[in-house]
């Protein structure tokens, strides 16, 4: 029996470095606690839907806030997002996941590296992970252009690598931009046209965009929502999967399991 699309809900929990890039100067405490504030609204909505979601964390964030990584809950995923979001090494891989389960107890499986940059993924197998999560299949203009990317999961030396989603058509990328600034009926349209055609929905969030970041020099396309309004948008959405049963929420790591399965 074909098993039900998978809904990955996902969050990159890292340093809210975002007013830095438009020249804002932030202390580190001051972002850590503008990710702290976003991750609680963000965690309360999923665990009031009861559906278990995949938390990116950098070292960093998992340094000063270890009593939350030692208190997720068990339903949601723990895996590394690398140990500092603004700059990286090769020896980051295995740092982070040697922190993240050392304040866990946890078996760390998964990677994402910071804003969707490539890196060799021989040497994230090296540092003992299973799968990644660092493309995104389609072109941002300044950023990165995979329009010959696959749009769909694949295994490759040794490594299971699980895209963000785009969509079937025209690879319009269902991220973290795309929710805060279409039409909620709209992003929910093609995310509903992306399950059935591509079997699996790739979301991914920053909690800093759930907390109030009206006090920063940002363009409207990066704040936009940041008051309470994306909240509302991010439990719409979850209704709306679930109202119209879409397909099973699950972690990154229940649903690489699910491809093993089925290779």
């Amino acid at each position: 029996m074909k098993p039900a699309p998978a809904i990955l809900l996902t969050i990159d929990v890292e340093e809210c470095d975002i007013p830095i890039e438009y020249g804002y100067a932030m202390e580190l405490e001051e972002q850590l606690e503008q990710s702290r504030k976003g991750l609680k609204e963000f965690m309360s909505v999923v665990t009031q839907a009861e559906v278990p979601c995949t938390v990116f964390c950098t070292g960093v964030y998992a340094q000063h806030n270890s009593d939350w990584i030692k208190k997720l809950e068990q339903q949601h995923e723990l895996a590394s997002h690398g140990f500092y979001h603004s700059q990286f090494q090769v020896a980051d891989l295995l740092s982070s996941r040697q922190l993240l389960e050392d304040l866990s107890g946890r078996k760390v499986t998964g990677f994402r590296m910071a804003r969707m940059q490539h890196i060799d993924e021989k040497e994230i197998l090296k540092a003992g992970y299973q799968y990644h999560s660092s493309l995104n299949p389609t072109w941002i203009p300044g950023r990165y252009n995979h329009l010959s990317a696959s749009k769909l999961p694949f295994f490759e030396q040794g490594l299971w690598n699980i895209p963000a989603s785009v969509t079937p058509n025209f690879r319009i990328p269902l991220f973290w931009l795309a929710f805060k600034n279409f039409p909620l009926f709209v992003f929910k349209q093609l995310c509903r046209e992306t399950l059935k055609k591509n079997g699996f929905l790739n979301l991914y969030f920053h909690p800093w965009e759930f907390s109030d970041l009206s006090k920063y020099p940002l363009p409207a396309h990066a704040s936009r929502g940041s008051k309470g309004e994306l909240i509302k948008k991010l439990k719409s959405l979850i209704q709306y999967f679930q109202e119209e049963n879409l397909g099973e929420f699950m972690t990154m790591q229940d649903f690489v399991k699910q491809l093993e399965n089925g290779k």
